[in-house]
């Protein structure tokens, strides 16, 4: 018996308002003849790993044992590096801002305190950490945190200048308080400020140094619950550290002075030094500086000690960079760097204070890079990050995302990348090298590419769930440097800033071709190579693309508008500019009434251009101005390499340039696509009249805060603002009110700015027209009024002919209409299978003899066709699959019938949209604007996955998202950093042994040997038993409401990020047994110590009872 479906049922109902009743019947057919593979089981979304530089970062740690860095931000994040390859992203739920973080050295923890005070104990010992235990402080606010080493005990200073003490093992208060008023003199009427400082004293862990902020410095004595010292200075007090002897410490002040204090002379400091200070020759005190906002102090055994420091430039270095201060005997040293530092760590031999510290780097955490510094090499060169923290060094403006490459390509754009890389770097390893890496088990392939506002493209191996740069490429090489010619600017241009961004990316990964589409409506072609050329003149072709409709009716098919030079189909006009790009000075580029025409808004270099080996220019397109309307910016571009085509359109109508021959082929306003089949009537409009800017990229932050601005294509400072494909402009309420508009049921009349403009291209070999018997290759065009066209291509034979024979290009009608901006077009064969554009494979085009033949034999070949034979039977043997905005339809071809349609919103809209390719099978992914990552099963459209993500906060999130095939998905989550995410459910399964482990067990270096004087005289490190005097037996209970504990969820329990199902159990159970062995090897050593300790004492007390046994008592 057959199985009823009522969602065939209902798709049937649905369709036969808007197809006939043979479209249903064959819905019905071709359902039954294609069985769909893919289930909703197959999905699950969650994130996987986050790349590129921590976005406003506030605070840093580093554990000198396991080697790895924490970073904290102002959003609540942490991310912990280690080895490269080796990272982690966490957020505290509250998204206040770190202000400081400590590592339990050697432990596995880490403690945060954030700015809504509270505290935090972060469990390191899983692949995805979690918090253990949480403290909120109700009464006070928390300044300064300091954890000894080896200590249970945490120290907290508030802004009242007292400091409490915390139990990090229970994550409860200590009764132990020092009280500011006690810390102070008596005589002291005035409060000292927050506690801008603690730390114990190297050489004795029962004397406490307290530094607030009004200029006081008190060393305080844990046991007698007393100042034994204190040291007064006129200046605010910004950090204080100590000498490893515990003798003498150092302060850092606001006038830019630093002052070495001895311990017991609190009169006066020891010495006062003004590093960047000029000294005046009458002795009286130097001029003030900046203030020194944080200050080390670390010695070596055998040369002098470090004193390294940020801050205390003099004020009149007007304009100079922030600078890191490297004071070593008497040379000092001023680094400086690109943006303002938030705070540096010194890296040491030993993580014991007590110590010769043995300085050998210095990280130092600036607002948007992370530097590390050589102390051991002379000039302190820096080491050569292999983080991927430089995605933001240009703001990005666009990404696409390839999974399942040819494996040859990213050893080839590694082979020419990795001759940018710049010189002078350390030549020693880089030194934060903690954790081990995860088990991967997925082996194809990633790329990701980044498009830039200063015209870089970079390329990026994504495999695996790692980040490395493999390849940068400067586009903006091939136009004229812009000089400071005002006039001349305005003249062309049509943005104030960045006008070499990149806005659209087009790119074949096997035949390796490149386009990229710039805001100053340019696009530029690219070729790989492996050869160096050097090219005489850039060729260059000018387009005049304008969108007029002079009558009520719409022109004749293929016919062109009044001014506008069209090129007959398939003729070489206009021709390659052979002898270099025309300059356009004020009197050619105006008309007789001053109206600028036929000007490029950027100028193509004119010298000799040194293409090294990678991607080389060979050919741009420019779009001109015309009759004083500057050009659209383009908003859709399509790149075919089998054809030697590119198509670009923007909201004028569209060009398809064959690259091969250098031509433009077809260049129509969106109208005319129609023919005499245009479904709309059109008012005509004026070429002159004023146009309203459309939203652009310039409205990306609005509403978000002032720092997450982008420079142009994402400033609001420009003469105009930039367009973007529809489905990015943020004018919500506006898109759908159109959508209602263009969507009734009779026939519209379009206003004369509802531009319809060209939004997506397909290339593929198809049925050109309704009922044809052949396929043929074609170019589907899809507009922001949900029309999908057809363009039928001619092409010549493949090899010598294809160079000299002209392509025809013919528009062939419509394919059909859908509610909202069509996003992605695909096809599927009779099986389901998905239908793959046709591709050339990639050939050096620079070769030269022996490779030359074996490069024209390749071009020879057909190219590579994943179409079915061109001679079949008139049956329905393709599928279109379009997604628009709203809904989804699959179209059966040759007989054009709608055979599936599901409405995918209708109350938001749909972002990004994409045909992907899972392990076993197709499916639609949608992003939406209310946040919802949804899946679509093919050619069914049966939802499969509908998850509310992520609300559209930033536009940014719109620009960036990408999906791309085996589940894979990212976005810019901030102007800096790059969040990956899955939605199938094998990677979310594997997730955890992919993830690197950050925790190693490594044995704690021996403490610095004490030597026989001190040990016999008692010169050296006292401990103090900090469980006795902190513990609730001495120093009682705290007061109840000064701070909450929040119990995390408990060790494994908390691990939120783990993928559930029956791996991910496993993977839970093997960590647990982990830690279980782990914590039951260190019982069975401490077992054996003490077996052996007592095994110890037995055998002297028996010694001593053999020797004393004969002695008389006054013997004794």
């Amino acid at each position: 018996m057959k199985k009823f479906n009522i969602r065939k049922v209902l798709d049937g109902l649905k369709e036969q308002a808007s197809s006939s009743a043979s479209s249903g019947q064959s819905g019905t057919q071709e359902n039954n003849l294609m069985q769909e593979t893919l289930q909703s089981e197959n999905f699950q979304l969650c994130k996987t790993v986050r790349h590129g530089f921590p976005y406003q970062p506030s605070s840093m740690a580093h554990d000198p044992v396991q080697k790895i860095l924490a970073i904290g931000t102002q959003s609540g994040a942490l991310r912990l590096f280690g080895r490269p390859g080796v990272e982690c992203y966490c957020q505290h739920e509250s998204g206040a801002a770190v202000i400081s973080l400590q590592f339990l050295i050697n432990e596995g923890a880490l403690v945060s305190a954030l700015a809504d005070d509270s505290v935090h104990l972060w469990n390191l010992r899983q692949k995805r950490p979690a918090i253990l235990h949480s403290l909120k402080f109700n009464r006070e606010r928390i300044t300064f945190v300091h954890l000894p080493f080896q200590s249970k005990w945490l120290y907290i200073g508030t802004e009242k200048g007292n400091i409490h003490i915390v139990n990090v093992e229970s994550f409860t208060l200590s009764g132990y308080v020092i009280m500011w008023n006690k810390a102070i003199e008596l005589s002291s009427k005035a409060h000292p400020g927050p506690v801008v400082h603690i730390s114990d004293n190297p050489m004795d862990e029962g004397k406490l140094i307290i530094g607030y902020e009004s200029g006081i410095v008190v060393l305080w004595d844990l046991k007698s619950k007393k100042a034994d010292y204190r040291y007064t200075y006129d200046e605010a007090i910004h950090s204080v550290a100590w000498h490893h002897e515990g003798k003498q410490f150092i302060c850092s002040h606001s006038d830019g002075t630093l002052t070495i204090w001895n311990i017991k002379g609190q009169g006066k400091p020891f010495q006062t030094i003004t590093p960047h200070g000029k000294q005046p020759k009458d002795g009286k005190k130097p001029e003030p500086c900046k203030p020194i906002l944080k200050v080390e102090y670390k010695t070596t055994r055998l040369g002098d000690p470090f004193m390294i420091l940020s801050g205390g430039l003099s004020y009149d270095t007007v304009g100079r960079r922030p600078c890191l201060t490297v004071m070593h005997g008497k040379s000092t040293a001023v680094l400086e760097m690109d943006y303002p530092i938030v705070d540096f760590l010194t890296l040491c031999e030993t993580p014991y204070p007590n110590d010769f510290q043995e300085p050998y780097a210095v990280v130092v955490l600036l607002e948007k890079d992370l530097v590390v510094i050589d102390l051991a090499q002379n000039g302190y060169p820096i080491f050569e990050n292999p983080y991927p923290l430089t995605i933001h060094e240009s703001p990005v403006t666009c990404c696409e995302y390839y999974a399942d490459c040819p494996v040859d390509l990213i050893p080839a754009l590694y082979s020419v990348g990795s001759r940018q890389k710049r010189q002078g770097y350390s030549k020693k390893e880089w030194p934060i090298s903690g954790g081990n890496w995860g088990l991967g088990t997925q082996s194809y392939p990633e790329i990701i590419i980044t498009g830039h506002a200063d015209g870089t493209v970079k390329f990026w191996d994504a495999s695996a769930i790692m980040l490395q740069v493999l390849y940068k490429l400067k586009t903006a090489k091939v136009f004229e440097k812009s000089r400071n010619n005002k006039e001349e600017k305005q003249n062309t241009e049509i943005v104030d800033e960045d006008p070499f961004a990149i806005q659209i990316m087009a790119w074949c990964p096997e035949s390796r071709m490149l386009c990229v589409a710039g805001v100053s409506a340019n696009l530029i072609i690219y070729r790989f190579s492996k050869q160096e050329i050097t090219t005489e003149v850039v060729q260059l072709l000018e387009v005049r693309l304008q969108y007029e409709v002079n009558d009520m009716e719409s022109p004749p098919e293929g016919g062109g508008g009044g001014d506008r030079d069209l090129p007959t189909p398939g003729a070489a006009s206009p021709s390659p500019q052979t002898t270099g790009p025309p300059t356009h000075p004020s009197s050619s580029s105006n008309s007789s009434d001053g109206v600028r025409d036929n000007v490029p808004c950027l100028k193509v270099r004119s010298t000799p251009l040194k293409q090294s080996p990678g991607y080389q220019v060979d050919l741009v397109v420019q779009l001109v101005w015309v009759s004083g309307e500057p050009p659209q910016q383009i908003t859709s571009l399509a790149l075919n390499s089998s054809y030697g085509l590119i198509v670009f359109g923007n909201s004028n109508g569209l060009a398809v340039v064959d690259y091969l021959q250098k031509t433009v082929l077809l260049n129509l306003g969106t109208v005319e696509l129609y023919g005499s089949n245009d479904p709309y009537q059109r008012q005509p409009r004026s070429p002159r009249k004023t146009r309203q800017p459309s939203g652009g990229l310039c409205d990306i932050n609005e509403g978000s805060a002032s720092e997450d601005r982008c420079k142009s294509p994402t400033s609001a400072k420009m003469s105009r603002k930039l367009s973007l494909p529809t489905e990015l402009k943020p004018d919500l309420d506006y898109r759908d009110n159109s959508f209602s508009r263009s969507r009734s049921s009779s026939v519209t009349s379009i206003d004369k700015e509802a531009r319809e403009a060209i939004t997506s291209f397909h290339f593929c070999e198809t049925f050109a027209r309704k009922g044809d018997s052949i396929i043929t290759p074609c170019l589907y065009v899809g507009t922001s009024l949900g029309t999908v066209l057809a363009v039928a291509l001619n092409l010549p034979p493949a090899g010598e002919q294809r160079l000299l024979q002209p392509v025809i290009v013919l528009p062939s009608g419509t394919l059909g209409r859908l509610k909202g901006s069509i996003l992605r077009m695909a096809f599927l064969d009779n099986t389901g299978t998905f239908l793959p554009p046709a591709f050339e494979l990639w050939y050096e085009p620079n070769a030269v003899g022996a490779d030359s033949e074996e490069r024209d034999k390749a071009r020879k070949r057909r190219p590579v066709s994943v179409s079915p034979s061109t001679s079949q039977e008139l049956q329905e043997s393709q599928y279109a699959v379009v997604c628009s905005e709203k809904q989804a339809k699959v179209i059966a071809l040759p007989s054009q019938n709608c055979i599936f349609k599901h409405s995918i919103t209708e109350t938001s809209f749909v972002l990004r949209a994409d045909v992907v390719q899972m392990n076993i099978g197709n499916c639609v992914a949608c992003f939406c604007a209310n946040g919802h990552i949804m899946t679509l099963s093919l050619p069914g459209l049966r939802p499969l996955l509908d998850v509310n993500y992520l609300p559209l906060t930033d536009m940014r999130i719109a620009r960036t998202f990408c999906f791309t095939n085996l589940g894979q998905a990212m976005y810019l989550t901030s102007p800096t950093e790059i969040q990956r995410i899955t939605y199938s459910q094998e990677t979310c399964e594997n997730l955890q042994e992919m993830l690197g482990e950050l925790f190693t067990p490594v044995e704690t270096p021996e403490a610095p040997n004490r030597g026989f004087f001190k040990g016999l005289f008692g010169g050296g490190a006292t401990s103090l038993d900090r469980e006795e005097l902190f513990g609730e037996m001495q120093a009682g209970k705290a007061s109840r409401g000064l701070a909450q504990h929040i119990p995390g969820p408990q060790g494994l329990e908390g691990m939120k990020g783990a993928a559930s199902g029956v791996v991910a159990d496993l993977a839970r159970a093997r960590i647990a047994l982990d830690e279980r062995g782990q914590k039951l090897g260190e019982l069975d050593e401490r077992t054996a110590a003490m077996l052996a300790s007592a095994d110890s004492f037995g055998k002297h007390a028996h010694d001593m009872m053999l020797k004393c046994k004969d002695k008389k008592w006054y013997q004794f």
